[in-house]
């Protein structure tokens, strides 16, 4: 049991890592992912790596 929080813990720093080190056109998106991530952790961390990477730059 304690292994699949580990792993979602893991998810959640590797997305918030690419969040903040990833560059955008609009300087504004990166705080808005950031506070998604942050707000929904698990939907954010989805909505991430299916949508906001494909707006980085």
């Amino acid at each position: 049991m304690f292994g699949m929080g580990a792993i979602g813990l893991i998810i959640y720093a590797i997305t918030i890592f690419d969040v903040v080190s990833s560059r955008f056109a609009n300087p504004n998106d990166k705080l808005i992912w950031v506070v998604i991530v942050v707000l929904l952790p698990l939907l954010g961390a989805i909505l991430w790596f299916l949508i906001g990477r494909g707006k980085r730059i």
